[in-house]
């Protein structure tokens, strides 16, 4: 049955077709926003080569992910023992045969896959060569189902939104703070100064010191430092986790903290988030989930122009009568249109009072930050003095519109520098929720319960973390098995050079055109573009025919006289030619209403758009840059972004187990063995 799909599917035009274009077509949307604006002929060389080498190596199906596959792997490399149900019709499920991970039998299926492929590939290469016997690697299964549940139970606890959403953009706008500060040093030539020494003396960690150097034994005194930070992070996990009789098991904790230090948080995690190619190529990711119909919006208004020309140069005589019926049909829909979005925002905002109403509050553990209505900045908040060391550790509640997220995506974008008023704007509307009359915005407020009624429904459901562990296992191993990942590094500089500016062009894709442009300085406005345009065509005049001011250009263009025209030569440039002067009525006489050569003015036409587009590719270009640049280069130095993921994974640590940061580990160790 098995067999049968591989051949005769094509034809049909089953499942498995669908699955091998549904790639193809989500891989070349981004290339089609990265090339807008750029002929396909200027840069041969540099978009098409990254694409080629970087896709060429996803698989070609995803049957692998399917969950009757999946369970069929986890029963050959875990259930080795019970493959003699194999010729049964329905065999047992896997929540029968191994330790449940968690509550939910769908995250089970995928950790239990995530699993099933680090002990085939680094448990049983050796261990299979000793022994056959299933009993260590059943043991090992045992192990973590007990952490894993011990975890799930400690999550509970957990705020979430909190830690998603304020602790964590916190670090990351520490991050990018200190990561410009040490790329905008105050030391000028021939004083140096090493950006990475002074990134790490902001954010010292013991784990990454000393800075590396090229040449220099440095680089492996750091490593060595490193990897004995990660395994005192484990060891400490596992004392707090393991049962006493398990952690009595030398041989157990020492494979299961080396898998955990080395392979999963070493290899598969900080090694690889913290490499820039990477988290750009997880940023364009997120695009494709935002940006789905780019492609819709982007041909929608582009058929309506043509159209319009053509009725404007034909020869039609009840052209006013047109125009008056277009005109009475756009206000027409405007006043419908302007009706429903009139209509559709009292709607809005009765649901949303409703709503916020029969919500329940924001629940809260020990901890309290209350936010009263009278209450102001300068007040010191009340706390309760803790018990137990949970409490102690447990962040404090704080309203959801000030998170830190906020202000780390305004300094993201950089927002203070470009844009001052519109920060200054934000912030007054942030203050006014906070402080102002009804305390809609304070801790436990209404837009408080509706923000986080949201983050709760639709960001944490538990139902979208089964399809983000597939993808995970999908781009990490595909086909089961390490070593031919969907997406590898670049090759070269030009293709990191090519990804980054794919990367920017993908970011720059998600806001209007116009919005990109106002925000990066650019003019949109189309008085602002006449009035350039006009100034522009003015002072480049030359010649016989070169204006004196403003006005004498104008003067000249209005009467007739003094006619310059553009013409395209074979090479594409164009060409100024001066002709005779001609009075209107002698245009009109020969060339008809106009006074232009119908091919004169095509001419014209061509070499104002070729001059448009030649400007806007150069807007383009430069907005690209200053995104590289602003955004983007805050991630390409994989040094500091460890920084930034050990401090993330320190702060998750110390939020699950609250122990770790009262305790050092040999004291943890020898409270649980005493």
């Amino acid at each position: 049955m098995t067999a049968v799909p591989s051949g005769p599917v094509p034809p049909k035009g089953g499942p498995g077709p669908t699955s091998l274009k549904a790639p193809a077509t989500s891989s070349t949307n981004p290339e089609s926003v990265t090339s807008t604006g750029s002929k396909p002929s200027s840069s041969p060389g540099v978009t098409p080569p990254p694409p080629a080498p970087r896709r060429s190596t996803r698989p070609v199906s995803s049957g692998f992910l399917s969950d009757k596959a999946t369970a069929a792997f986890i029963r050959r490399v875990l259930c080795a023992q019970h493959l003699a149900d194999r010729g049964r019709n329905s065999p047992a499920p896997i929540q029968d045969l191994l330790p449940p991970l968690t509550s939910r039998n769908d995250v089970d299926l995928q950790l239990y896959a995530l699993i099933s492929i680090i002990i085939k590939e680094f448990v049983q290469n050796w261990y299979a060569r000793i022994t056959p016997d299933e009993t260590f690697v059943a043991e090992i299964v045992q192990i973590i189902a007990h952490c894993t549940r011990a975890l799930e139970q400690r999550l509970r606890k957990v705020d979430l939104e909190s830690l998603l959403f304020d602790e964590i953009p916190e670090l990351l706008d520490s991050h990018v703070r200190a990561y410009r500060t040490a790329q905008n040093s105050i030391a000028r030539p021939p004083v140096e100064a090493n950006p990475r020494e002074i990134y790490h003396s902001l954010w010292p960690l013991p784990a990454l010191s000393p800075v590396p150097t090229t040449g220099h034994s440095s680089i492996q005194v750091q490593a060595n430092n490193e990897s004995a930070y990660r395994q005192l992070l484990v060891q400490g996990v596992l004392a707090l986790l393991l049962p006493t009789e398990d952690l009595e098991n030398e041989c157990l904790t020492a494979l299961v903290g080396q898998l955990f230090s080395e392979l999963v948080i070493g290899n598969l995690i900080i090694n690889k988030l913290s490499e820039p190619w990477l988290i750009w190529e997880g940023l364009i990711m997120l695009t494709k989930l935002v940006h789905k119909r780019s492609t819709i919006e982007a041909s929608g208004p582009g058929n309506i122009e043509p159209s319009i020309n053509l009725k404007a140069g034909s020869d039609m005589v009840p052209s006013t009568t047109n125009k008056q019926s277009l005109y009475i049909q756009q206000a027409f829909w405007s006043v419908v249109q302007w009706g429903f979005v009139v209509v559709n925002t009292i709607r809005f905002i009765i649901s949303t009072v409703m709503l916020a109403r029969v919500l329940p509050p924001r629940s809260i553990l020990t901890t309290t930050r209350q936010v009263h209505p009278t209450s102001h900045s300068d007040e010191k908040e009340s706390y309760h003095p803790p018990a137990t060391s949970d409490d102690r550790s447990q962040p404090v509640k704080v309203p959801i519109a000030d998170f830190k997220i906020w202000s780390c995506v305004g300094n993201l974008l950089e927002m203070d520098a470009r844009m001052p008023w519109m920060s200054g704007v934000l912030s007054m509307a942030q203050w006014g929720a906070l402080k102002g009359p009804g305390n809609l915005a304070g801790f436990d407020g209404m837009i408080d319960r509706l923000l986080s009624h949201h983050i709760q429904a639709y960001i944490l459901d538990p139902a979208r973390l089964p399809p983000l562990l597939r993808a995970v296992r999908g781009a990490v191993f595909p086909n089961n098995a390490p070593g031919s990942p969907s997406l590898i590094p670049p090759s070269s500089d030009e293709q990191l050079a090519a990804l980054r500016r794919r990367c920017a062009s993908a970011l720059l894709a998600l806001v209007p055109k116009r919005v990109g442009r106002l925000y990066y300085g650019s003019s949109v406005w189309a008085w602002s573009a006449i009035w350039t345009s006009t100034r522009t065509g003015a002072s480049s005049r030359s010649g016989p025919f070169k204006a004196s001011s403003n006005n004498t250009a104008h003067n000249a263009n209005r009467t007739g006289e003094e006619v310059v025209r553009v013409r395209l030569t074979d090479g594409g440039k164009s060409v100024r030619d001066s002709h005779a002067t001609l009075t209107p009525e002698s245009s009109k006489r020969q060339f008809g209403d106009t006074g232009v050569r119908p091919t004169e003015a095509g001419g014209d036409n061509r070499a104002d758009m070729c001059d448009k587009d030649d400007d806007e590719d150069k807007e383009d270009s430069r907005i690209l840059s200053e995104i590289e640049t602003g955004m983007l280069d805050v991630f390409s130095d994989p040094y500091c972004n460890k920084h930034l993921a050990y401090g993330i994974l320190e702060l998750i640590l110390v939020r699950l187990m609250p122990e770790l940061a009262e305790k050092g580990v040999i004291e943890l160790w020898e409270e649980r063995l005493s």
